[in-house]
């Protein structure tokens, strides 16, 4: 294992098989990413050990997983093309129990329930199902970081750091159990193929106390209905219910008019005095998470 490097891993695999766009097929060859993506729990004290047990998610040719070995990390691969699943195979010593590499759709299979760590060049076609996916995992299980490799511009609207315009539902999902970090850019050339767009390095750190939502799936449906006409004021978007509504037991477009009423006549604690003359854009993230809970609290109290 040595004598092995991303280059020779890449070369390696595309002997084999031409990378497939629709699979996100696109091989990370710098090695300072991919220590950068391997070290980078580090800052907030969450390293890889031998200790850690990694998920990764479509490992290709393997060249983050050659790094994280070198760690001595226990890891779980899953990889869809079963090309890439042979080639590794080849390449590593899928004997050793550190490694075990499952040809399966990381959406669709079971995680392992004592992963601590997920580092992985994800293709960017799945980046939102497998962030909701992660979710998920996080809410049953404990995980330590989450190291993800993505298209650039997806990265700030985790991240929501670019001023009110990047506030939207992935990251306002997000906010509710991660802090998120931004790693360094990663520009076409450091992968073969390369693709069109820039990426890069996020890391998702746990929060051991998130905000307080009353029902997620009530905060998805509001903010989704909201953001997806960000440009009209929030009076005009809550005037009518969210299409999705009804799939919350108990909601109904009756229930949904008296909340409107109740809208013009007070001001839901932690919103403020004009917020129905604003714009999704101009709302307060910790807004969001007010509304939201005074929406899911509303039939007790009227």
């Amino acid at each position: 294992m040595e004598d092995l490097d991303p280059r020779m891993l890449v070369d390696l695999l595309r002997d084999r098989i031409n990378p497939d766009r629709s699979l996100g097929q696109h091989f990370i060859l710098d090695e300072n990413i991919i220590l950068e993506a391997v070290n980078m729990s580090n800052q907030i004290g969450k390293e890889v050990t031998k200790e850690s047990h990694i998920l990764e998610i479509g490992p290709g040719p393997g060249s983050l997983t050659l790094y994280l070995l070198r760690k001595g990390a226990k890891i779980t691969a899953f990889e869809i093309d079963e090309q890439a699943v042979l080639h590794l195979n080849r390449v590593f010593d899928v004997e050793d129990d550190h490694l075990s590499i499952i040809h399966a759709d990381a959406l669709t299979v079971d995680w392992p329930e004592d992963i601590t760590h997920i580092i992985a060049n994800i293709p960017y076609g799945i980046s939102s199902p497998i962030l909701e996916r992660i979710q998920s995992h996080i809410r049953r299980n404990q995980l330590k970081s989450v190291v993800l490799l993505v298209q650039d511009e997806f990265s700030e609207r985790m991240a929501m750091n670019r001023g009110p315009r990047s506030i939207g539902p992935l990251g306002l999902s997000l906010w509710l159990d991660f802090v998120i970090h931004l790693g360094s850019k990663v520009p076409p050339g450091s992968f073969s193929p390369p693709p069109r767009v820039n990426s890069r390095l996020v890391m998702l750190q746990p929060r051991e106390e998130g905000p307080q939502v009353r029902d997620r799936k009530m905060f998805k449906i509001i903010t989704h209905h909201c953001f997806a006409n960000r440009r009209r004021k929030m009076r005009t978007l809550l005037s009518r219910p969210p299409k999705r509504i009804s799939r919350i037991r108990g909601w109904h477009k009756s229930r949904w008019a008296r909340l409107a009423l109740q809208f013009k006549e007070e001001t839901p604690e932690g919103m403020r005095v004009d917020w129905l003359e604003m714009r999704p854009d101009d709302m307060l993230i910790e807004e969001w998470l007010s509304l939201c809970n005074h929406i899911s609290d509303f039939e007790s109290e009227n």
